[in-house]
């Protein structure tokens, strides 16, 4: 499994509702992404970074999405160039669900 993180730094602080009616415009363009089981927007305290927490189930899956297209779309939407961070994910805590993930 795979996490990616994305972050933005924005040219202008955002307030918590700004950011949560940004975020809410484009969580439909991730819904039955292939590979995606979670995406989770984030929001630093002062305002000036957002982005995302990306839950893969294969690296290939996730280098489908950020493509110039998606890049060009984040920077238009937060003016900013985002960074995509990619981290290995052996095993994952569900709680909601009740599980322990692995990818072995």
């Amino acid at each position: 499994m795979i996490t990616t993180v994305t972050t933005f730094r924005l040219p202008n602080p955002v307030t918590r509702e700004e950011a949560r009616s940004i975020f809410l415009s484009t969580a439909p363009i991730y819904r039955d992404v292939p590979g995606l089981f979670r995406k989770t927007y984030v929001l630093s305290e002062d305002g000036m970074t957002a982005g995302g927490i990306y839950f893969w189930n294969s690296r290939a899956e996730a280098e489908a999405l950020y493509t110039d297209a998606w890049r060009a779309r984040a920077r238009e939407k937060y003016g900013a160039d985002p960074t995509v961070t990619y981290f290995e994910s052996p095993v994952v805590v569900d709680n909601v669900a009740q599980q322990v993930l692995s990818d072995a």
